[in-house]
C-alpha cells in the first residue's frame, strides 16, 4: 500500500519528501525508477559491467547527501548531469593507466583503410589534447550531444576512432567529423569568452 503511494509521485515530489524528512524510501523510491538508466549510461562510457555497477551503487549513496543540499526543479536531467560528472572523475583519475589501444590493431587491418593517415590524423588531434582537457568543463554544454560524446571518448578515455565507432555506433566518418567539429566549436567558444575581459581599450 505505502509502495503504491510512493510510485504515484513525480520524482520531483519525491526529492522534495526526502528533502523534507530524509526518509530514504524516497530515494529508494527513485533508484528503483533510475537505476537501469544510471548503468546503462555508466556502461556506456566506462565499457565495463563491475566498474558501472559500482559507479551506479555510489551514485545513489551521494543522492542521500546530495538531495540535501541542492534545490532540483527538473530531476531527471540534473541525475544525468550528475553521472556524466562521475564518469568524468572515473576517466581522469584512470587515464594514465587505460592506455588499451593494441588491443585493437589486428581489427584496424580490416575495418579502416588508410590506417597510416588515420594515425597521423589521430596523433595531430591528441596534440590539442591538452586544451582540450583544460576547457572542456566550462564549453561541454555549448557543443552538441554527438561531439561532446565523441569527445569525452577521445580526449578523456583515450578511445581511439575505432573504438568510438564501437562504442557509439558512429561510422569512422561521422566519429572524425564529430571530434573535429566539437574541437573546433569548443575554441571558438573559449577564444569568444576570453577576448570579452580584454575589450576594454
Amino acid at each position: 500500500m505505502q509502495k503504491e503511494t510512493l510510485t504515484q509521485l513525480t520524482d520531483e515530489e519525491l526529492v522534495h519528501r526526502y528533502r523534507n524528512s530524509h526518509e530514504t524510501k524516497y530515494v529508494g523510491e527513485l533508484y528503483q525508477r533510475y537505476t537501469h538508466l544510471v548503468f546503462g549510461v555508466c556502461l556506456k562510457y566506462l565499457k565495463n559491467n563491475a566498474e558501472a555497477e559500482d559507479t551506479t551503487m555510489q551514485i545513489f549513496e551521494k543522492l542521500i547527501s546530495e538531495l540535501k543540499k541542492h534545490h532540483i526543479t527538473t530531476f531527471k536531467p540534473w541525475l544525468y548531469v550528475v553521472v556524466k560528472n562521475e564518469c568524468m572523475m572515473k576517466f581522469r583519475k584512470n587515464s594514465t593507466e587505460q592506455k588499451h589501444l593494441s588491443s585493437f590493431k589486428n581489427e584496424a587491418g580490416n575495418s579502416v583503410e588508410n590506417t597510416e593517415d588515420l594515425h597521423l590524423q589521430e596523433l595531430e588531434d591528441k596534440q590539442d589534447k591538452e586544451f582540450i582537457l583544460e576547457h572542456l568543463q566550462e564549453g561541454i554544454e555549448e557543443l552538441k550531444e554527438q561531439q561532446q560524446e565523441c569527445i569525452e571518448l577521445f580526449y578523456m578515455k583515450d578511445c581511439s576512432y575505432l573504438e568510438i565507432t564501437k562504442i557509439t555506433g558512429y561510422t569512422m566518418n561521422e566519429v572524425k567529423s564529430h571530434i573535429q567539429n566539437g574541437k573546433r566549436n569548443l575554441k571558438k567558444y573559449i577564444d569568444v569568452k576570453n577576448e570579452q575581459p580584454e575589450n576594454g581599450k
